[in-house]
């Protein structure tokens, strides 16, 4: 919501009205909230419908992969243009160092990393605890029985339960590793949301928080079935995953709240310096968290190390289908917000 330095001020003032702006922000927060509600629970009720069955493992993947296009469209489409507008507004790009340097890139880079650092710290740390049956040797007497029909009872029953002993333990680590992945991308969506949130909440214009009220409904309910695709497969205790939707779901509404607080307490509004450089770099930092959750640990992991994926062609191409319908869902929405 950079702000325009050489616009229509005829207009811009007309649309200025403060108590038209907070009634239609005080109805946005309940109107954001629900739809939010929606767009994340829907994927879980679907999981839900579909647990137990053939192709529930299928429809979780498919929704998932719908979910990766959505997020990568988020971070791509929609948070890095805002944040790098928020930069290059003539308000911050006329001081130093704001125009000696591309800092919404830098920032966007600087998530990335975090976002690799973070997955690296995780894996590491569940690897080193990860349980490992204790060595035990044969050979002796003892434990390695000496007839030969005996003995190769022996080794297979010792084979299937090594075997069996991997899988368990493999399945743990890709548990841990889908909620690791979830909890990471709702601190990214929740950065997001808190930006639009706070922006919103300071703007004084009435002409431009009317239209954002839909096109941010629409935008919270995709976003929603990104983050809701994801927790579904993650497997949460329901505790946790009623936790998350809920800080999902009141993010944006507590962001516009928080903007109205900061306008009334500061007199700050979306268009002034300092709210433009926060914006820009939050935008950043999120964006690059998203790139890197969309792009390695959700399609480059289904596309490429999901057994059941590889095994079927069709449903390769079902996930493609579904991650290009999310992409294109969401970019279409950067039309309005």
């Amino acid at each position: 919501m950079a702000s325009s330095c050489g616009g229509d001020t005829a207009r811009l003032l007309a649309c200025r009205d403060g108590k038209a702006a907070a009634h239609l922000k005080l109805a946005s927060v309940f109107v954001i909230f629900i739809t939010s509600v929606v767009g994340i629970s829907l994927p879980m009720m679907l999981a839900r419908i579909f647990q137990g069955r053939p192709a529930y493992d299928k429809v979780v993947l498919i929704i998932k992969c719908f979910a990766a296009g959505v997020i990568l469209s988020t971070s791509l489409v929609h948070v890095l243009p805002e944040a790098f507008a928020a930069l290059s507004d003539c308000h911050v790009a006329s001081r130093h160092p704001w125009k000696d340097f591309p800092f919404s890139g830098l920032v966007t880079l600087i998530g990335v990393l975090l976002a690799l650092l973070v997955d690296l710290t995780a894996s590491s740390h569940v690897d080193s605890h990860s349980i490992t049956p204790p060595y035990t040797p044969v050979g002796g007497q003892e434990e390695f029985p000496t007839d030969p029909k005996k003995s190769a009872e022996f080794r297979v029953e010792t084979a299937v339960l090594s075997v069996s002993c991997h899988d368990r333990q493999g399945e743990e680590l890709v548990k841990v590793k889908q909620r690791l992945v979830s909890q990471v991308l709702e601190i990214g969506i929740i950065f997001h949301s808190v930006i639009i949130g706070v922006t919103m909440g300071m703007s004084q214009n009435q002409c431009t928080i009317r239209p954002l009220i839909a096109a941010l409904s629409f935008h919270q309910i995709f976003e929603g079935l990104g983050l809701g695709g994801c927790i579904a497969q993650a497997g949460f205790s329901f505790a946790t995953t009623t936790y998350m939707c809920f800080m999902f779901a009141v993010t944006t509404p507590m962001g516009i709240v928080l903007g109205m607080i900061i306008f009334s307490a500061t007199g700050y509004d979306d268009s002034s310096a300092n709210a433009l450089i926060m914006e820009g770099l939050l935008g950043s930092l999120s964006s690059g968290i998203l790139i890197y959750m969309a792009l390695v640990d959700l399609i480059a992991v289904d596309f490429f190390h999901n057994k059941m994926m590889a095994s079927t062609p069709f449903l390769k191409k079902a996930s493609y289908i579904a991650l290009t319908l999310g992409s294109i869902s969401m970019s279409i929405l950067a039309i309005w917000a």
